[in-house]
């Protein structure tokens, strides 16, 4: 079990210590990002913009890639929990995607970006709520640790702009800038996530026999 101090929802000044800091801390980000948006104009506007999208397509990517998948198993009503946060997602980047088309002078741009803020902020607050707070109960600080590192190292390879209809690992890398990636930096990311999904996974893992009655690893009988 964690000992590190449970975020509660919106708390934008959460440290990266371990994935749910870091993820929270991103909420923040995401809801200044749109204050930005909406205060600015012009060039301002644009640019803020399309920090937003970046921002939001890799934070996403990342919660798909790492954080959903140890979700699933971690807790009682895991799969149930992330079914309902990627419909969510899936929703959001349709709109995300839909806006994105848009010239951020457009009429119609102010009042869809702040239908997009209202379901990106329910989305995030589900998260909060259903998921982080339940994941870091699950397990241990030096997994959050090990989770947080996996999270950063996929959004590093993430697409930036929204892809609606692609919420797996798989394909999120396939469209992400992997080809891009050092083989090094590939292995380390591959065995980061896969440290972080073992806290997930140990509940559920039975030993594996190679013989009638033996473990591997344990010792043959004299």
């Amino acid at each position: 079990m964690s000992e590190l101090h449970t975020p509660q929802a919106g708390d934008d000044h959460a440290p990266d210590l371990d994935v749910v800091g870091l993820l929270m801390r991103q909420h923040g980000d995401i809801r200044n990002l749109f204050d930005e948006v909406e205060q600015s104009k012009g060039d301002e506007r644009r640019d803020a913009f399309h920090r937003l999208v970046r921002l939001l397509a890799v934070h996403e990517t990342a919660e798909e890639e790492v954080v959903h998948p140890f979700a699933r198993r971690a807790f009682e009503g895991g799969e149930q929990v992330v079914e309902d946060r990627l419909a969510e997602e899936r929703a959001a980047k349709e709109t995300l995607s839909a806006l994105d088309d848009l010239d951020t002078d457009d009429p119609e741009f102010l009042p869809k970006l702040r239908a997009l803020r209202t379901d990106v902020q329910e989305h995030a607050r589900a998260e909060e709520r259903y998921e982080f707070t339940h994941i870091r109960r699950s397990t241990d600080v030096t997994n959050l640790a090990t989770m947080a590192k996996a999270v950063k190292a996929a959004e590093a390879m993430a697409p930036t702009r929204p892809h609606p209809g692609v919420e797996s690992a798989t394909a999120n890398v396939a469209l992400g800038g992997v080809s891009s990636i050092r083989p090094d930096q590939r292995a380390a990311s591959g065995a980061v996530h896969r440290k972080a999904e073992e806290g997930g996974d140990a509940e559920h893992r039975q030993p594996t026999t190679t013989r009638r009655g033996a473990v591997p690893g344990a010792a043959s009988p004299a």
